[in-house]
């Protein structure tokens, strides 16, 4: 598990800005979702994976948690796909340039649907009916990327909580893209994975000054539980 450290600069800026340390602390369960991000062995099972994050499956319990706490108190559970897409190379061909040839061709073989990087771990409890949406970007609300934001609007859902991997990365995005198409974002601290501690701390500051509030999984199953 990472080793999690918000300056307390960090904290005073939040409150002086927002008058609260926390200030996401009223979730409604019909307009709140669970979103868990990249959970797949792509990022998990070194045998298939191209990017191994192994701070990933010490989460999955925490997920776990938050999950059936989201499920009992009646908000929604998401689980979020990355997914090759074969128009890549021409429609985000940014990103390939900004990549080897050989990461690219691992990040391809991995992702690609119905191959085993393209599972979510099977330690996750993925419940039948549990709506399942696979992205083509890092954020899953960037435009293009996915079907999440009118999933979303159409159920009335104006909280999302983020969780998985990676933190700095997809997450991050996400909780970015999601701000600003207004949406509450609760980056969890602890149900986050990033490849060092200091790729996390970062991403959840960054988040957490400007796009965000960041909690960890205690409190906010305190939460959806009241």
């Amino acid at each position: 598990m990472h080793d999690i450290d918000i300056p307390q600069w960090v904290v005073e800026r939040v409150i002086a800005k927002r008058g609260a340390e926390h200030v996401l602390t009223d979730l409604d369960p019909a307009k709140t979702a669970l979103v868990v991000i990249d959970m797949q062995n792509a990022f998990m099972k070194p045998e298939v994976a191209f990017a191994v994050i192994k701070t990933a499956p010490e989460i999955v319990p925490n997920v776990n948690r938050l999950a059936a706490a989201t499920r009992s108190a009646g908000a929604t559970v998401v689980w979020i796909q990355m997914t090759y897409s074969d128009t890549e190379t021409v429609d985000w061909s940014a990103f390939y340039q900004l990549t080897t040839p050989e990461i690219g061709d691992r990040r391809r073989e991995a992702l690609t649907r119905g191959s085993e990087g393209h599972h979510i771990w099977a330690e996750l409890d993925v419940l039948e009916g549990d709506p399942v949406i696979e992205k083509t970007k890092f954020s899953a609300l960037v435009q293009g990327s996915s079907e999440l934001d009118t999933f979303l609007r159409d159920r009335g859902i104006d909280t999302l909580i983020i969780t998985g991997v990676i933190t700095d990365v997809c997450c991050e995005a996400t909780s970015r893209d999601g701000m600003m198409l207004n949406y509450r974002v609760i980056l969890v601290s602890d149900a986050n994975a990033a490849d060092t501690d200091a790729d996390h701390n970062n991403a959840l500051c960054a988040v957490y000054t400007t796009f965000g509030d960041v909690m960890p999984t205690d409190m906010v199953v305190g939460l959806l539980g009241g």
